[in-house]
Order: C-alpha cells, then structure tokens, then sequence
C-alpha cells in the first residue's frame, strides 16, 4: 500500500461566503441555526475532500455554538479548517462571522467541529492523510483534537 503523505492545514483551509437574505431567516429576520449549519458543513466537507483527495461524509458534529444572531444582509464568512486527521476521519473546525456591510461591523456568530470519514469508489471508509500543524494555534487544536475524540467516546 502506498504511504498517505501528511498535508498541512493551509493545503484545506476553505472559505465560504453568503449573504443572508430573507428566505434563510426566521420571521424576526434572524438567520436560522439550520440554515448556518448546513453552510458550515459544505465548507467543512470541502475542506476535508481537498485534504484527503477523496469523497467525505460527515459523520458527527460536535459542539455547536450560536455566539450572535446574524441578520438579513448580513454577510457571512465561514472558515474550515482541519485541525487533526485519525485513521479514516478528520476532525474540522469551522467558524462562522457575520458583518454587517452597512456599519462594517464584524462579530464572530458560530463555530463548531465536525468529525467527516472518507470513502473509497466503492463507498467503504479508508485512510486518509495525517495532519502537519504549522502555527502554534493549530498545534493547540491538533492536540486537544484527540482530546475531544475521546471525550466523545
């Protein structure tokens, strides 16, 4: 078999943008939980399809925080990154800001860890690519990574 060479988490980072308009909101025009987290999880898929080369599925999302509603017109960038990779998941943490384009203000609104596991053509799981932190933040989550996999245990 041939070895997975580990990848750093800047060859994945992925970001995503989005407006939030009126039909992603409640009827108070505050973007729906639902909605946010769905964007959350296409970053974090990308940013796990990018590290491993392969197709991913999520399989667990992990302490999701609400921090600040966001409103319509807001605009919202998500930012996904892998903080640890395991025998055939990786852990993705995501984090969401809104600001709003009218005052400039910014403000962080969520930001949660998914757990993805990647799939071979024949959809079983398989191994995927280690982790090489590069920053002292990033050396932080890949070890409390293994910390929070075992508390989900």
């Amino acid at each position: 078999m041939t070895e997975i060479k580990p990848r750093t988490p800047s060859y994945s980072e992925t970001i995503k943008t989005e407006i939030v308009c009126p039909n992603d909101t409640n009827p108070v025009g505050i973007l729906m939980g639902g909605r946010l987290v769905e964007w959350m999880d296409v970053a974090a898929a990308v940013c796990a399809q990018v590290h491993t080369e392969q197709v991913c599925v999520t399989a667990m999302i992990n302490k999701v925080a609400f921090r600040k509603p966001a409103k319509i017109g807001d605009v919202i960038t998500i930012k996904a990154s892998i903080t640890r990779a395991f025998r055939t998941s990786m852990e993705i943490k995501v984090t969401a800001a809104a600001r709003n384009y009218l005052s400039g203000n910014q403000y962080d609104v969520s930001d949660a860890y998914f757990t993805f596991v990647a799939l071979n053509k024949d959809g079983k799981t398989t191994e995927v690519p280690g982790v090489l932190p590069e920053t002292d933040s990033e050396l932080n989550e890949y070890e409390q990574a293994l910390v929070r996999k075992n508390s989900n245990i």
